[in-house]
């Protein structure tokens, strides 16, 4: 089964309002499209372009609450709830979540104990909703200084001890290699716990042929893998849109 691939419509053509670019993603090829935040967005008129250009909304954003800080759990869950009934409008079948920033002064293990904890409580949400949550490791070299969750390895302990399977890791290569790098590898190994990827090319956050990634190998690793879910384009085009988004299809032909 080919490669399936998701738009980032906050990424891409942002000289028209978002759920017009819609139809900009669709006219390239690309069936299905995901953004960031839904609260500030026009819910209505994204359903509308989605079904008008056969497009599906792969993933979004729950709303911005720490997850390692438990006095905040019940804040999460609210929020969480607000999501899942969006996906539900949307028709939207992923969520994506950061964790928080690490909390100075309390052990890591206190902090990864109240992830854990979190993610369980908002696990039989997601079951009957029928909604994947992914919890996604950003790096702290260069963009997210700070945030708690980092490594691939600690993000898929933490669904492993979850144990649902509506709870799952968003493997973004681009945070990963700057991370720690061995991408192939770990994907691999962390095949069954990841419900997501997002990709974009080191250095630079560019197109996925520039820099030091061989993508053509990553994808073909996450193919082999048996992966069915969309894999979202993330990156910041240093040439026009148009010419990010197609050299994706050209890399990911024939695997």
């Amino acid at each position: 089964m080919p490669l399936r691939f998701s738009v980032n419509l906050n990424l891409f053509f942002k000289e028209q309002p978002l759920p017009r670019r819609i139809a900009r993603a669709a006219a390239l090829g690309f069936h299905e499209v995901e953004f960031w935040g839904w609260w500030d967005e026009d819910l209505a008129a994204i359903a509308e372009e989605a079904k008008q250009h056969g497009v599906r909304i792969a993933g979004f954003c729950t709303k911005f609450v720490s997850l390692v800080d438990r006095n905040r759990h019940p804040e999460y869950l609210e929020g969480l709830r607000q999501s899942l009934e969006t996906a539900r409008r949307l028709d939207c079948p992923m969520l994506i979540s950061q964790v928080g920033q690490e909390l100075p002064g309390l052990p890591r293990e206190a902090q990864h104990q109240a992830l854990i904890d979190g993610l369980r409580l908002a696990a039989p949400l997601l079951e009957k909703a029928g909604v994947t949550l992914t919890i996604e490791p950003l790096n702290l070299l260069i963009d997210h200084k700070g945030y708690y969750l980092s490594r691939s390895d600690e993000a898929f302990e933490i669904v492993r001890q979850v144990g649902s399977p509506r709870v799952k890791v968003l493997f973004d290569v681009y945070h990963q290699q700057i991370t720690e790098g061995n991408l192939i590898n770990n994907i691999r190994s962390g095949a069954e716990w990841i419900g997501h990827y997002h990709i974009a090319g080191h250095p630079g956050r560019g197109e996925i042929g520039s820099g030091e990634i061989d993508y053509r190998n990553v994808l073909r690793a996450i193919a082999e893998t048996g992966y069915r879910g969309s894999i979202g384009i993330e990156l910041t085009a240093k040439g026009t849109d148009e010419a990010a988004l197609k050299e994706v299809l050209e890399l990911s032909r024939g695997l």
